[in-house]
C-alpha cells in the first residue's frame, strides 16, 4: 500500500518506519517547506502534493494543525470524513462533541474576540485556563488567570484568536490514554499513562507501573471508544484527561483530544509487544490488530539540549531516540525509554534525568 503522511517531523519519521516495517511505502510532505520528502531525508522529492496524493492509496498525518487548503487538496485520501477532522482541530467543538457524548470535561466557555473573553472573566469567580481554538502545544496558546488579577491586558492577548475558558481543576494526576481504532470497529488500547508536565511541555511519562483502578482503566477505554465510534475514526487517538478524587471516588476529565499518535505514546518504542506507530498503520492498512503485552516504561523528552550523554546511550536499560533537530529551549529533540520494575524507581529515575536532558527557557 503507498502512504501520503502530511508532516515529516518526529512523529512523521516513526510512522514512516513502521510503513516500512510492515511491507508498505511511504512518502512525507512538509507542510512548512511545502515540499514531499522521502522518509528519513531533507532533500525534497520531484513529485508535487497533488502527485503524491495520487499516487496514495492512503493520507494520514503525524499533527492535526493542517491547513484548511492541504486538508481540502488531501481529503479524498483520509480515512476521516474531513468535517470530522476539522471538529477534532478546534477546543471548541472538541468539547462540544464530549459534551454531546456525555463524556465529562472541566466546565468551559467559548469566546471569538477579547470584547468577549474579557465579559466571560468579569463574571468568573474560579481560577482558569484560556485556550487558543486551534494551534498551540506545549504550553503556547494557554494563559491563567484568577479572580484579582488585571483583565484587560490578558483579554487583549488572549482575545485576538477566538478560543476556551475552562475552570482549573483540582487534580491528582495527569493522565493519558493512547488507543487505535480500526475499520472494523475493532479497538485496542493501551494502560493508562501519567504524565507530568514542566512550563506545560510534557516533561516525562510512565506507564505500566502505576497501578489505577480497573474501572478507571475501564473508563478510560469506554470513553476512547465511544467517542471513536461516534466519529467512525481509523488510527491511533489520544485523550488526555485529568484525574480527580481519590480511591473509589477516581473520574476522569477530558483535557484536550489529539487525532493521531503521541508524544505520550512514545514509552511503547520500548515497552510494549506494538509500539503506537505500528499499531496505528496496521490500523489503516487492515492488518489484524494485536493483544498487547507492556512492560513497565518511563519515557523522558529531551528538550532544548545539543545531545544525549554518552552514558545513556550504552546503558542497557535505556533506549535513546534523538530526532536530529537543532536544539532551542523548549523544543523536543529527542527521548529516552527506561525499563523499570517499580513506579518509584520511575519517579527516581526521572528525578535523576529531567534536569540534565531538558532546557525549557
Amino acid at each position: 500500500m503507498n502512504i501520503l503522511i502530511l508532516g515529516n517531523g518526529q512523529l512523521g519519521q516513526m510512522l514512516g518506519k513502521a510503513v516500512i516495517q510492515q511491507g508498505h511505502q511511504c512518502v512525507l510532505y512538509s507542510d512548512r517547506e511545502h515540499k514531499v520528502m522521502a522518509l528519513g531525508s531533507q532533500q525534497a522529492l520531484s513529485l508535487s502534493l497533488d502527485e503524491a496524493k495520487n499516487w496514495a492509496d492512503v493520507v494520514t498525518w503525524e499533527h492535526e494543525h493542517l491547513a484548511d487548503d492541504l486538508v481540502s487538496r488531501t481529503q479524498d485520501k483520509f480515512l476521516l470524513k474531513a468535517e470530522r477532522f476539522k471538529q477534532l482541530t478546534d477546543r471548541r467543538s472538541q468539547k462540544a462533541l464530549c459534551d454531546e457524548l456525555g463524556i465529562p470535561t472541566s466546565p468551559w466557555q467559548a469566546f471569538e474576540d477579547a470584547e468577549q473573553l474579557q465579559q466571560i472573566l468579569e463574571n468568573t469567580e474560579k481560577p482558569v485556563v484560556i485556550k487558543s481554538a486551534r494551534g498551540g502545544y506545549d504550553g503556547k496558546g494557554q494563559w491563567r488567570w484568577k479572580p484579582g488579577q488585571d483583565i484587560s491586558p490578558l483579554a487583549m492577548d488572549a482575545g485576538q484568536r477566538a478560543g476556551i475558558v475552562e475552570d482549573m481543576i483540582a487534580f491528582t494526576h495527569e493522565v493519558s490514554v493512547v488507543a487505535a481504532r480500526d475499520h472494523h470497529g475493532e479497538q485496542r488500547g493501551y494502560p493508562l499513562t501519567v504524565n507530568v508536565h514542566q512550563d506545560g511541555i510534557l516533561a516525562y511519562s510512565m506507564a505500566g507501573a502505576q497501578q489505577f483502578s480497573e474501572a478507571l482503566e475501564q473508563q478510560a477505554q469506554e470513553y476512547h471508544q465511544k467517542l471513536t465510534d461516534h466519529i467512525d475514526y481509523i488510527g491511533v487517538l489520544a485523550i488526555e484527561f485529568f484525574v480527580v478524587g481519590d480511591g473509589d471516588n477516581q473520574q476522569l476529565l477530558v483535557n484536550e483530544i489529539a487525532p493521531r499518535v503521541h508524544n505520550s505514546g512514545h514509552w511503547t518504542m520500548s515497552g510494549a509487544n506494538c509500539d503506537q506507530f505500528n499499531l496505528h498503520i496496521r490500523c489503516i492498512t487492515g492488518l489484524p490488530l494485536p493483544d498487547f503485552l507492556v512492560a513497565p516504561t518511563l519515557m523522558i523528552n529531551a528538550i532544548g539540549v545539543d545531545g544525549l550523554p554518552e552514558v545513556l546511550w550504552e546503558a542497557s536499560a535505556a533506549d535513546c531516540h534523538w530526532y536530529g533537530k537543532d536544539p532551542r529551549p523548549g523544543r523536543k529533540v529527542g527521548h529516552v525509554n527506561f525499563m523499570i520494575d517499580t513506579f518509584e524507581r520511575g519517579e527516581k529515575l526521572a528525578s535523576q534525568w529531567c534536569n540534565e536532558l531538558q532546557v525549557l527557557a
